[in-house]
């Protein structure tokens, strides 16, 4: 769980620094990887969701 937990975190930061691109720089190409990162949190935190749960079971 700690390492999904980290790998949640890196791609937040990268939907951080590709948004700031994309809105302070006007680099277009910022804003797909910036969606490109939200399809990945999406898997990573539904990943998360079946994970916490399972533990909370034990």
């Amino acid at each position: 769980m700690k390492d999904l937990i980290e790998k949640i975190n890196a791609e937040i930061e990268t939907f951080k620094t590709e948004s700031d691109s994309l809105i302070e720089k006007g680099v277009k190409a910022a804003g797909a990887r910036a969606r490109k990162s939200t399809l990945e949190l999406e898997k990573l935190l539904k990943e998360f969701r079946k994970v916490s749960i399972e533990e909370s079971k034990k």
